[in-house]
């Protein structure tokens, strides 16, 4: 097995605002590090050996959880597809970036709970705040003081932040907006562009009455003449135009700076949920990163690196709209989260963690697409930017084989959907990245030979 040169970090930034990162370059990992890389250690015991520990997991989870998980991302044919019925599903122990599995395997994630975790899992300083805090008594009869001091703090490195509101989950968070939104303008219809979440204000599904989404329209993501048609259908009823502003790639400027102008002009307003983007492409999330400020946005994941937080923030005059309706939430504002979310405000004032994460997301998809290169294998793209990018296989088949064989080899690609860089992804987590990627697609092409 060979191993790779990996360009120093520090020389790796982001791409400008507005544009998309350009294609790894494979050069830099397409000579060999032999002189500078230590062989890697065995994972502590091989996924196959035991099926029989995961297989009894899953099958109580099967049995007492309707769809074998809460989230649904995590169901198991979610991670793997149909027929992977001796894959972990569950895990014990977090660190780092590796998981334990129920059967005792280590696994490096690369899915970082969907995007939740950016630092690292059970990072001590977010760890010992947490702890301290739930020592303290993690709810009252009143509000907490950290409450405060967060919201203060968010102020201070969200461009659009004059006031916050806390809640638990990014989709109650994207509600909230629109909710303020509508009872600040008096108006009802809503633009939007992205994906918001499990609740019904924006889309169906089974157990939604169409008139629960039909003051929503939605458009295609970067299409500005789309979006233009929509807000000037809604007209002088439009309350808000609500944006993903970034889906697997960035978006041109002209498309966020329409949408900006269409509100400015129709007395509407601006939404981003920044529930992925935030403490990710920036503390400030994609609107710091491009310097376009919207009227309103949402936060979560990253915000409390995996402890459950969301908030809705913006421009005071608006937010005040939400005295005038109804979001409340029990535990909105207990203090494990809050205390997270402060300790991971501290990490972004001592360190330059949104870099870290573009530097070693260049450096985990440039080995993934240089793996893909050498294999030879044809139909699989990586995508994405490099804080959040993409494993894109034409064939949905061959995607399940290639995340199966991965794994095996002790890595876990998300299927279908974001990796995410952590700061906690280091050399030796960068090198089995690479190796786990070579062996599962050369794998592939032997088994398709």
């Amino acid at each position: 097995m060979r191993f790779f040169r990996f360009r120093d970090r520090d020389s790796a930034r982001p791409p400008e605002p507005g544009h998309a990162s350009t294609e790894p370059d494979s050069a830099d990992a397409d000579e060999s590090a032999s002189d500078e890389s230590t062989e890697l250690a065995d994972f502590d015991a091989p996924l196959d050996d035991d099926a029989d520990e995961e297989a009894h997991w899953r099958r109580r989870a099967a049995a007492a959880i309707v769809g074998g998980a809460s989230t649904g991302s995590k169901r198991p044919e979610a991670l793997y597809g149909d027929g992977a019925d001796t894959l972990p599903t569950h895990f014990v122990r977090a660190s780092g970036c590796e998981l334990t599995t129920a059967g005792g395997a280590t696994v490096i994630d690369c899915t970082m709970a969907l995007g939740a975790v950016a630092l690292a899992y059970a990072d001590s300083h977010v760890t010992r705040r947490v702890i301290d805090a739930a020592a303290a008594g993690n709810v009252g009869g009143l509000s907490h003081v950290l409450e405060v001091e967060v919201a203060e703090r968010l102020c201070d490195v969200i461009p659009c932040a004059e006031a916050v509101r806390f809640l638990k989950t990014g989709a109650e968070a994207v509600a909230a907006a629109v909710r303020i939104a509508r009872t600040a303008t008096g108006r009802s219809r809503v633009v939007g562009s992205g994906y918001f979440g499990w609740l019904g204000w924006w889309t169906g599904a089974a157990g939604v009455p169409a008139g629960a989404y039909a003051d929503y329209t939605p458009v295609a993501f970067d299409d500005l003449a789309q979006l233009e048609r929509a807000a000037e259908a809604a007209g002088g009823d439009l309350a808000a135009i609500v944006l993903e502003p970034v889906v697997e790639r960035l978006p041109s400027p002209e498309w966020i700076a329409g949408a900006r102008a269409l509100c400015d002009r129709l007395g509407a307003v601006l939404v981003f949920d920044e529930v992925k983007t935030g403490f990710r492409l920036r503390p400030g999330g994609y609107q710091e990163y491009a310097g376009v400020t919207p009227d309103l946005a949402t936060f979560g994941k990253a915000m409390a690196n995996g402890f459950p937080l969301a908030a809705v923030v913006g421009r005071a005059e608006v937010m005040d709209a939400a005295r005038a309706t109804w979001i409340s939430s029990t535990l909105a504002g207990e203090s494990t989260a809050l205390a997270a979310a402060s300790a991971v405000l501290d990490w972004h004032e001592k360190e330059s963690v949104c870099e870290s994460l573009w530097a070693i997301g260049s450096e985990m998809r440039s080995s993934v697409a240089a793996a893909v290169e050498r294999s030879g294998v044809a139909g699989v793209r990586v995508e994405g930017i490099d804080p959040m990018w993409l494993i894109r296989f034409d064939d949905p088949a061959r995607q399940t084989r290639f995340s199966t064989l991965a794994l095996r080899e002790g890595v876990l690609f998300k299927r279908g959907a974001y990796n995410f860089a952590a700061r906690a992804h280091d050399e030796r987590a960068l090198l089995a990245i690479e190796r786990a990627a070579s062996t599962a697609l050369v794998e592939m092409v032997e088994e398709e030979a």
